[in-house]
């Protein structure tokens, strides 16, 4: 069989199931290990790194790092990772004197962003040490973006929020709030060598069914109403209250509801509960408040008697899946009228670029969104890029934070003549953790620990006040119990042939019985998978993950290591009697070039 190729990082990052699968390839297990050593100064820089937004992401962050994770598969429930990383942020020090320091020595080129979204703000925090002149038009009067105008403060604290925008904004970038821009074609025109458009997906879908025009001073688009009561321009809602929507605008929309007065509130969804597109967690709070929540159930029509609006009737509907997965709403007959003074619209969002001139060269496809090259993120304008939801509609805030990470790369090539599309190798290195005969630099004690709880406010006063945070977070306590969950994936067992003596001891000692030394297969075009399916002491798992398969031994045999299985224990490293098995940290040196 083909020896796996280990001389490229893509193999080892891609068993660091949760760096992975974050966006912006955060050093997961890393920052971790130096939570539990109280090195929080360390953790949270080696976050803002990444993914820039440490405080922020990890209060608000859609987590796609915690399903991957390896611990999952001890227990039911994943590391706290995104609670971990609000950690760093609770109890780092002053950590300015270690940020990049304006001025910087210009290289003569100037951009302009649009937008002053997670986006926008990682180009400017990337390309201003550069020596970039980095101007930012923002039509708000404070930077955020989405952050700012859509995510309440009892989730995400203005103050949290402020300090790691003003992080950027103190990096000598030009803020020009206030100013909306009305035409692309000027910006195009002007001395600005790149534009990066970060405007987000702002226009929030409407609803057109019976009786919206006699209701309509009754009903709302969820997000334009967040965005008035973040920015103070609304501090009451009245009494009864009818979100439609189930995602976490939704959820933000009925807790923020509540808060400002509403004593009937209920969020109406036409998927099952299960289904429903918000954040587990987020559905969980909003319950905890004593939200109602009504799942199969589709808006029909706007009830107005006698010429007053009274409220919104629905259709029961159950949810009928085709042979290919895609779900049917079929109305039962059944419906359902919900009494109401007011309506919030939650169903979704679009981008909208009124503001670009359909002749300047600039291609839309079918849904109005530019045509990009994935790679580089870059238009049919050449200096015209753009990134988080503005590129190829809603996601979230890590995606954007990529996204932006990937645009300042293919804007550094572009201001320098070269091809965005063609991007930067990445630098890495294994480091060995060995510290002993049988000692480690890392602590590698497989335990069986259920995931800790984070600590919240009473329910019944987090429902009464707007700006008070509901989660407490980790204390420090908590949070060190928290951190020896990670079973350290970023420490990969590597193996040398020429040293093993083939002795079987890592096979006898393996926990998940994840290595093989097998008969070898004079096959190097089938796939692994089909050519070791049944010659495994177990079945894989997740077909996504690799094996780690090593050349021919003495004996004709092979090594094959499941790395879907492997737990990272280190314990066939200390029990090899000839050390061919080493316990070794991956470290990526250009983390940014390996968004892909």
């Amino acid at each position: 069989m083909k020896k796996t190729d280990i001389n490229q990082y893509q193999h080892f990052l891609k068993v660091v199931d949760c760096q992975q699968a974050c966006p912006a390839h955060t050093p997961v297990p890393e920052y971790i290990r130096l939570i539990h050593a109280k090195r929080y100064d360390d953790a949270y820089m080696i976050n803002w790194e990444s993914n820039v937004f440490p405080g922020i992401l990890g209060r608000v962050c859609d987590r796609p790092c915690e399903p991957a994770c390896r611990r999952g598969r001890v227990e039911e429930e994943p590391v706290a990772i995104c609670r971990l990383k609000r950690v760093t942020a609770d109890y780092k020090g002053d950590i300015r004197d270690r940020l990049p320091k304006a001025p910087f020595k210009s290289n003569g080129k100037k951009i302009a962003l649009i937008g002053a979204g997670p986006a926008s703000l990682t180009v400017a925090r990337d390309l201003a040490p550069l020596g970039y002149q980095i101007t930012l038009f923002e039509r708000d009067i404070k930077g955020g973006g989405m952050m700012r105008s859509q995510i309440p403060a009892f989730r995400l604290p203005q103050s949290v929020l402020d300090e790691e925008v003003d992080y950027i904004l103190q990096m000598g970038v030009k803020a020009e709030f206030g100013t909306a821009i009305s035409s692309l074609q000027k910006l195009v025109n002007s001395d600005f060598d790149a534009i990066f458009v970060g405007t987000g997906a702002p226009k929030g879908r409407a609803i057109d069914i019976e009786g919206y025009q006699q209701a309509n001073a009754h009903v709302a688009i969820g997000i334009d109403w967040l965005s008035s009561v973040s920015f103070g321009h609304l501090d009451s809602a009245p009494k009864r209250v009818v979100v439609l929507g189930g995602g976490n605008t939704a959820m933000d929309c009925c807790r923020t509801a509540k808060r400002l007065g509403a004593d009937d509130v209920k969020v109406v969804v036409r998927s099952t509960f299960d289904a429903m597109k918000a954040s587990p967690w987020e559905k969980q709070d909003a319950k905890a408040e004593g939200i109602d929540i009504i799942c199969d159930h589709t808006p029909n029509r706007f009830v107005i008697e006698d010429g007053r609006f009274t409220g919104v009737e629905f259709n029961q509907v159950e949810s009928v899946y085709d042979k290919s997965g895609k779900r049917v709403l079929r109305n039962t007959g059944e419906t359902l009228f919900c009494p109401c003074d007011f309506v919030l619209v939650a169903i979704g969002q679009d981008t909208s670029f009124p503001w670009i001139e359909r002749d300047i060269g600039i291609e839309f496809n079918e849904w109005q969104q530019p045509v990009l090259n994935k790679k580089s993120l870059q238009s049919t304008v050449a200096k015209v890029f753009f990134g988080g939801d503005a590129a190829f509609g809603p996601e979230n805030i890590i995606t954007a934070v990529a996204h932006g990470h990937k645009a300042a790369i293919s804007i550094d090539l572009f201001c320098q003549g070269k091809d965005p599309s063609i991007r930067p190798d990445t630098d890495f290195n294994l480091i060995s953790q060995k510290m002993g005969v049988h000692e480690w630099s890392y602590t590698n004690i497989i335990d069986h620990d259920l995931r800790h709880p984070v600590p919240h406010i009473d329910w019944q006063k987090a429902s009464e006040e707007l700006a008070t945070e509901v989660e407490l977070g980790f204390d420090e306590k908590l949070a060190f119990e928290e951190s020896e969950r990670c079973l350290n994936c970023d420490v990969h067992t590597i193996f040398t042939e020429a040293t093993c003596i083939e002795c079987s001891a890592c096979e006898d000692i393996c926990p998940t019985d994840c290595i093989n030394f097998i008969a070898n297969i004079s096959d190097d075009i089938t796939p692994p998978e089909q050519l070791l399916k049944g010659k495994l002491r177990v079945e894989k798992m997740h077909e996504q993950q690799d094996y780690m398969i090593s050349d021919v031994l003495k004996t004709g045999n092979i090594m094959v290591k499941d790395e879907d299985m492997c737990l990272h224990c280190g314990l066939c490293a200390e029990r090899c009697p000839t050390g061919a098995w080493d316990m070794q940290k991956l470290v990526i040196d250009n983390i940014d070039a390996t968004i892909k």
